[in-house]
């Protein structure tokens, strides 16, 4: 291989993986829609799922730029950088309440910050007495501090005598006139003090915050603030609910307020019932729309074309709008320049695109890792494969290390799939479509779902989801005879099966392809199946 890149398989590599590597300028700028924006701009509160990779933090600050040019006020919060390692980690050694009540507490005072800050940037709002004022009193509702226990107060007395002197100057345009006195003083001082025996915890009184940030919100001269909560899964599943019940009781019901929130489906928890039986949180569809998914915008199995244009604007926007401005690709001037000058043919770029299985950071690590296997020379489909096993290896195969039985169900579905049915792709009846162990490898962008409710002519009243396993692990197989030959196989088990891609209507004798995870747990020591 020869050493160096070329200036091209340079800025391939360079390009930052993640979206808050970028400026928001930058941001904005490589933002490349899947459909998703339209879906987002949208008044109505909502959850954003997908995946790791698929780009919710990159949406998110997308529509921030948009609201801003729009004129409304958006607050973009990293969940990750509110709360302490106390509300965080300590578990059962402090209350669910007393936890979330420090992550509201955090939570409340970013917003504040974000706030203030929007309206040092206004000129109309830096004026506003008002506004200002409503600020610091939202700043008041939540810095209530209660101590459960005995409170001891003892007072002492004190008296003193002495001698005060003053010393007064009178300053004007004439001359300085100074003026010295002496006089006797008798003076009782009373001291008082308190002993807290108890301990201190937060108090928050949810009408008193509405109340400040109704207040608040009807200073902004009818400019609505939209919320944008990222990163909603690293909250603990425990504070979630918790963190929702705020929201319902607080935010939602607020005019000139919008709230976003993207999370991980598998890992989140957004309602929960107490000891006492009440449930508290958010409820879905009642509360909060969670209508939209990036898993899904991303799936481009059933159009192909569609998913080239897309990748193709992914990887011309990164180099190009958001790369340095005396980069050596600035040249390119299309989508296609990159396929033209970075590949050896059109081949290779569709195979990066098999590879990327819709997730688009995916397909920046894999493209990075095939850079600089190509070094000075264009791209081709051995790079790519190469990259795509490299990348399975290092990030998706490295993450399931420490959950044992999802990474044998891993290799069983292989075995399973791959190996003896020369497929890619399976089907799960939904009734076992929350196992515990598929989620992982879901989660861990190993399997991805392509299709949801299929239904099957011999099968009524069942419905099942189309998974596909990820490239990198069967990208090894291609050259040998356990070589896909497409993502399901149908048709009679006695028959030689037919391979189709992700069908478009119900068809018959799908039963080769359904996959029985139960036959699976069943070979787990002790039946057992934890994640």
């Amino acid at each position: 291989m020869a050493t160096g890149l070329s200036p091209l398989n340079r800025a391939l590599n360079l390009v930052p993986k993640r979206a808050e590597s970028r400026q928001s300028e930058q941001l904005r700028d490589t933002f490349v829609d899947s459909g998703v924006a339209v879906v987002m701009e949208s008044v109505d509160h909502q959850i954003i799922y997908g995946r790791r990779g698929t780009g919710k933090t990159h949406a998110f600050r997308y529509l921030e730029t948009v609201l801003r040019v729009n004129g409304d006020i958006p607050v973009y919060l990293d969940l990750r950088t509110v709360g302490s390692p106390e509300g965080l980690f300590l578990g059962e050694e402090v209350k669910p309440t007393e936890r979330a009540s420090r992550l509201l507490v955090d939570l409340l005072n970013q917003f504040h910050d974000s706030l203030m800050e929007a309206a040092l940037d206004d000129d109309d709002l830096i004026t506003d007495v008002a506004l200002i004022s409503k600020l610091d009193a939202l700043l008041d509702s939540i810095s209530t501090v209660r101590v459960s226990g005995e409170i001891e107060v003892s007072n002492e007395g004190e008296r003193v005598k002495g001698t005060k002197s003053s010393l007064a100057v009178r300053l004007g345009f004439k001359a300085p006139e100074v003026d010295i006195s002496a006089e006797d003083s008798d003076e009782t001082r009373k001291m008082t003090t308190e002993t807290r025996r108890g301990t201190e915890s937060i108090s928050l009184n949810f009408s008193d915050i509405a109340r400040s940030l109704r207040s608040l919100f009807d200073s902004l001269k009818s400019r609505r603030v939209w919320l944008l909560l990222d990163e909603w899964s690293s909250v603990p599943g425990e504070i979630q609910p918790y963190l929702g019940e705020f929201l319902v009781r607080c935010l939602l019901p607020l005019q000139g307020l919008t709230v976003k929130i993207a999370a991980i489906e598998q890992q989140t928890n957004f309602r929960t019932a107490l000891s006492s039986g009440q449930l508290i949180g958010l409820e879905l569809g009642a509360d909060i729309a969670a209508n939209v998914s990036l898993d899904e915008f991303m799936v481009f199995e059933e159009n192909k074309e569609r998913s080239r244009e897309f990748f193709k604007s992914l990887f011309f926007n990164h180099l190009t709008l958001g790369g340095a401005p005396n980069s050596p690709v600035t040249s390119i001037s299309s989508p296609q320049g990159i396929v033209r000058q970075g590949f050896t043919d059109t081949r290779a770029f569709d195979e990066l695109v098999r590879a990327a299985e819709g997730v688009p950071r995916d397909a920046l690590n894999i493209a990075a890792k095939a850079a600089v296997r190509a070094a000075t020379e264009k791209i081709s489909v051995h790079d790519v494969r190469a990259a795509g096993r490299g990348w399975f290896q290092s990030d998706k195969e490295a993450a399931l290390r420490s959950k044992e039985d999802a990474s044998r169900l891993l290799n069983w579905i292989i075995d399973k799939v791959i190996r003896e049915r020369r497929a890619r792709g399976f089907l799960v009846n939904q009734r076992d479509a929350n196992n515990a162990l598929l989620l992982a490898l879901f989660d861990a962008r190993v399997l991805h779902v392509v299709r949801r409710g299929y239904s099957a002519q011999d099968e009524p009243g069942e419905r099942y989801d189309v998974y596909v396993i990820d490239y990198g692990a069967y990208v090894d197989l291609m050259q040998t005879r356990y070589a896909p030959q497409g993502v399901l196989p149908i048709g009679p088990e006695d028959e030689e099966p037919e391979y189709v891609e992700v069908p478009t209507q119900d068809l018959r004798a799908i039963r080769r392809a359904v996959l029985d995870i139960e036959s699976f747990i069943a070979t787990l020591p002790g039946t057992r199946a934890s994640s």
